[in-house]
């Protein structure tokens, strides 16, 4: 009885680890990134929308905030592990623990500057960060990913 269980146990831990590969490949992982950035996006707007309406922020300053912060992103797509895996062809990308860190660290700092302290312009100017940071990393992760494939010829130019 116990070499059965044994035997479905390791039967289940390999697929779910085969399963784990799949989750990892870079397109997955890329349109993921892509709808979390359109989420944050959509919900950041409303906020825009709401603070420009009441002249706490200008549309001008989001555009030029989000477009500082846009470098930083692309910088830290380089500290993204990433490898080309030959078994499926396919580049894989492992999760960055900095960048989440940072996410989730300045999405605290939005709702205490909106909810708790009430300075909509540093909530605004956080939001401008997020985007920034967000879009930059993900063209970066574009740009790395279409090198290894094109590296290890898992697609011509």
């Amino acid at each position: 009885m116990e070499s059965k269980i044994n035997i479905s146990l390791s039967t289940l831990l390999s697929f779910l680890q085969s399963k784990r590969g799949e989750l990892k490949k870079s397109r997955f992982k890329i349109w993921l990134r892509a709808f979390l950035f359109v989420q944050f996006s959509a919900i950041f707007g409303v906020y825009f929308l709401r603070d420009i309406a009441e002249g706490y922020f200008t549309w001008n300053k989001v555009i030029f905030f989000i477009l500082v912060f846009i470098p930083v992103g692309f910088l830290m797509s380089y500290i993204v592990p990433m490898k080309a895996n030959l078994e499926i062809q396919a580049v894989t990308l492992s999760l960055d623990k900095v960048y989440l860190f940072l996410i989730w660290f300045l999405v605290v700092i939005k709702i205490l500057a909106s909810y708790y302290y009430h300075v909509e312009t540093i909530a605004d100017l956080v939001m401008c960060m997020i985007l920034g940071i967000m879009g930059g990393r993900l063209g970066g992760i574009g740009i790395r990913v279409r090198r290894l494939k094109i590296k290890y010829l898992f697609i011509t130019r």
